[in-house]
């Protein structure tokens, strides 16, 4: 196999699973739990090498070769990861995909990434197959009869690209985010490096995760954190509340992942007698914990909750964590900021602000590589990404304040998005999908709190139907789930006559936040949130 990437050593995250499955080839590398209560898979560094040996392999024969992009709708599976290995070997780049998408999505996603084939599950064949471009392979892992198909079109993607993952943006279209060799390598490097509550102890550690692998969190910080320290990924399908501490105590984690939203949902079952995991869990890594959970949830449970403030964007290039005391826990500290991190904390006018003041946080790298870590830009969108880097500082979109101490709490977001369950979600999308339908005249989505999503999806609506507003909502919300996947879709929608404007006639986001918030206390907006669920997805 030496020959298929001599030209490209060294490729990451492979050269680090080449490294570290020679050295810790007994240890445990990937333990996959697919379902609430389905039997684990579990795979030693040495088993999954040798399937990523005939992978790799198999791919090349078919064709498969450097600066080709391959889809992969694979889920939270160990396939997906040991397809990643496989192709980042050979010196493919991967778009992993979330397949519940609306066929719109999918359509989109795919035709914008030049992929030259999907890789998949049978679950997902049919969805998948109304959405791949014309000629584009679509491969269903289980059911492959002889060599793999030969890939479609010619390499597209530069010779160091390892991933396009994308995000939501806030021009209405999902952007995708082209993440290097060297984003992988610093993402892991400043992971496993970070110390004081995060130790991370060679051929020791097992990472437990029930984040997606279509985000940069799964995809990267944990995959790569175990990959360089021989340490176990114990990768769930998703977050299942119910069986979350037998989870994490049957899989022996000795640390995990979470989400805002986990730390409410936990909290809220009912005390128990081994609430406490303090003896075998020692830190748990993630962002987003509800200011009023995050001492309830250590006391209870006996875990550190270390907050951490990075985007896709800025990978291990620009990462604060609160890893060290005076973590100010409770109050939205994301921490310090780490040595040869430059930032800015930049007010409206363009001036710094005061210390203490809030302001959008502007960050780079110090020295000659200011990008170093970062992302490679949004691909075919030159303009978005350039503007992302306006006068040699990444623009972040997040409002900050600096304390006494130095350390940054978080205030708020600048540009439109809600943050519901760790999804990005752009308010321009799921507004012009909502004008598609000729029930209305005009629409302004924003974000509202959650107690258990931390946020969600609220919608004015000026309509110019008659009929009831309960029947009309219902309506409008199912028309979203035909064009959005589902979580995008309204979770509260309130009917006004009209929407607040500014002097120069555009909606004024703030006052409409704020109405939003009026609306939601005063019972005046329709309850979607049970519509909003992965059931309610197309069939």
């Amino acid at each position: 196999m030496s020959n298929i990437n001599s030209k490209l050593s060294p490729r990451m995250p492979w050269s680090a699973f080449d490294a570290t499955s020679l050295a810790y080839g007994a240890n445990d590398f990937l333990h996959v739990i697919p379902g609430e209560n389905a039997a684990p898979v579990t795979l030693t560094y040495r088993e999954a090498r040798d399937q990523v040996d005939s992978l790799s392999s198999r791919l090349h024969a078919a064709g498969f070769a450097p600066g080709h992009r391959v889809a992969l709708a694979l889920d939270n599976t160990a396939a997906f990861f040991l397809y990643f290995l496989a192709l980042n070997r050979i010196g493919c780049s991967i778009v992993p995909i979330n397949a519940t998408m609306s066929r719109e999505e999918l359509r989109y996603v795919l035709a914008h990434a030049d992929i030259s084939a999907v890789f998949t599950h049978s679950g997902h064949v049919r969805a998948l197959g109304e959405a791949v471009p014309s000629n584009c392979p679509l491969v269903d892992i289980e059911n492959v009869a002889g060599p793999f198909a030969a890939p479609h079109g010619a390499p597209s993607a530069r010779l160091d690209e390892a991933a396009l993952l994308y995000t939501s943006g806030t021009t209405g279209t999902p952007k995708g985010c082209v993440l290097n060799d060297s984003y992988f390598r610093q993402i892991g490097a400043h992971y496993i490096g970070l110390g004081g509550y995060c130790q991370f102890r060679m051929g020791e550690e097992r990472l437990l995760t029930p984040l997606p692998v279509t985000h940069m969190n799964a995809l990267a910080c944990s995959f790569m954190a175990m990959l360089l320290t021989g340490g176990c990924l114990i990768q769930l399908d998703r977050f299942h509340p119910s069986s979350w501490w037998r989870t994490v105590r049957g899989s022996r984690a000795t640390c995990f992942h979470y989400l805002g939203v986990m730390p409410a949902m936990l909290l809220g079952a009912p005390p128990a007698a081994e609430d406490d995991v303090s003896s075998q869990v020692r830190f748990a890594f993630g962002a987003g914990v509800d200011p009023k959970h995050h001492a309830a949830f250590e006391r209870r449970f006996g875990v550190p909750l270390i907050e951490a403030w990075a985007m896709t964007e800025t990978g291990g290039g620009a990462w604060i964590t609160a890893n060290v005391d005076p973590r100010h826990v409770g109050e939205r500290c994301f921490g310090l900021p780490p040595e040869g991190l430059e930032w800015r904390i930049v007010q409206e006018s363009g001036e710094d602000a005061e210390h203490g003041e809030p302001g959008e946080l502007w960050v780079r790298r110090a020295g000659d590589q200011p990008r170093l870590g970062f992302f490679d830009g949004y691909y075919k969108d030159e303009q978005a990404s350039a503007a992302a880097w306006a006068e040699g500082w990444f623009h972040t979109g997040d409002i900050v304040r600096r304390g006494p101490d130095g350390s940054f709490f978080f205030v708020d977001r600048l540009k439109n998005i809600i943050r519901r369950s760790g999804e990005n979600i752009a308010a321009v999308e799921v507004e012009s999908v909502l004008m598609q339908s000729n029930m209305i005249r005009a629409c302004a989505v924003t974000a509202v709190p959650d107690e258990m999503r931390g946020e969600e999806v609220f919608a004015f609506v000026v309509t110019k139907d008659t009929g009831s507003e309960a029947s009309q909502a219902d309506r409008l919300q199912r028309h979203c789930l035909e064009h959005l996947v589902y979580f995008k879709a309204p979770g509260y929608i309130a009917f006004v006559p009209d929407l607040p404007q500014t002097a120069s006639q555009k909606v004024a986001r703030g006052e409409v936040k704020r109405l939003a918030a009026q609306y939601l206390s005063s019972g005046k907006a329709i309850d979607l949130r049970q519509g909003k669920k992965r059931s309610a997805q197309r069939s």
